[in-house]
């Protein structure tokens, strides 16, 4: 017997659903589908950038200084590479690891000095200098020169006094106050100037180794530079009276007589523009004044030189 046409595409149909139901995948019914995310690709690590190679510092092979080459006067400067010692005439000169280095002139220095380095491997370079001479101020007087007489007592007690400056003048303190440029410790008149001297006869009479300035009794006096605090004589010396000293570094030291008052203490580091003192007339002064004197090793030195003109 022979299937109807209607009869063969129905089992014909049915036929491909159950084919197509065994090739389905069954559904879940209703529980959370898996999302598979994308797995991104690794970076590559940054190369490094170079770091430039900094240019070599160019060798110094010769002396650089700046200041004022002059009686009384004094440079900064640098030493040639590979210095192992330097001089400045007959005085040794101390520089830092950098080779800074700090030298100044005598107030009866001649018109012409050396600076002289000996380097490592033995060579030596030198640089000559011409130091202007000064119009000191000078007074004749037509009467024979006659130094006082001091008693036993008096040269006694001044031999402690000398060793007690000569021990702070000596010590190194590490300071860096050379470096700075100084300001006036006080402003006032000016009553007494540096390199001044008395002629008698013929005969110079010691000079005037610092600078006076007489502002009035009680008037503050401040540090014009960094340093420490060397000498603080409480009880009047028989000359300086109440004397202060403080070093600034490279054998530069500074010392204020006549002091009324001292505020700061041996040992103890002040700054630029700290207060130090008063003004006074103690020791041997004829009026209250502040004599400040400036020392580099054995050169004496003219403030004025150091400091700008006086502030109003």
């Amino acid at each position: 017997m022979s299937l109807q046409p209607t009869k063969l595409a129905a089992a014909t149909g049915a036929s491909l659903a159950i084919l197509l139901g065994s090739c389905s995948a069954p559904r879940d019914a209703g529980g959370p589908r898996e999302v598979v995310q994308p797995v991104a690709a690794p970076r590559p690590a940054p190369k490094p950038v170079a770091t430039p190679t900094p240019a070599p510092t160019p060798a110094r092979t010769t002396f650089s200084f700046r200041g004022e080459l002059e009686q009384g006067g004094w440079i900064r400067g640098q030493v040639p590479s590979n210095t192992r010692s330097a001089r400045l005439g007959e005085q040794s000169l101390r520089f830092d690891e950098d080779g800074n280095f700090f030298a100044a002139f005598d107030r009866d220095q001649g018109p012409q000095i050396e600076l002289v380095a000996t380097l490592e491997d033995g060579r030596t370079i030198s640089s000559p200098l011409t130091i202007r001479p000064r119009d000191w101020q000078l007074e004749y007087i037509n009467a024979p020169y006659r130094a006082g007489r001091s008693s036993a007592e008096f040269q006694r007690l001044r031999e402690g006094e000398l060793a007690q400056i000569v021990a702070a003048r000596a010590k190194q303190t590490g300071a860096d106050g050379w470096r700075q440029d100084f300001i006036w410790p006080v402003t006032g008149r000016i009553s007494g100037r540096f390199g001044s001297q008395r002629v008698y006869q013929g005969k110079p009479g010691p000079y005037h180794s610092g600078l006076d300035i007489a502002p009035g009794a009680g008037v503050p006096y401040v540090a014009p530079a960094d340093g420490v605090v060397t000498l603080v004589a409480q009880d009047p010396f028989t000359l300086e009276g109440r004397l202060l000293m403080i070093d600034h570094g490279m054998g530069l030291n500074s010392a204020f007589l006549h002091s009324a008052t001292i505020v700061v203490r041996e040992g103890q580091r002040v700054k630029q523009g700290q207060y130090l003192g008063t003004i006074g007339a103690t020791g041997r002064a004829t009026g209250p004044h502040l004599h400040w004197s400036l020392k580099w090793q054995d050169s004496r030195l003219d403030p004025l030189l150091f400091v700008g003109p006086m502030p109003d």
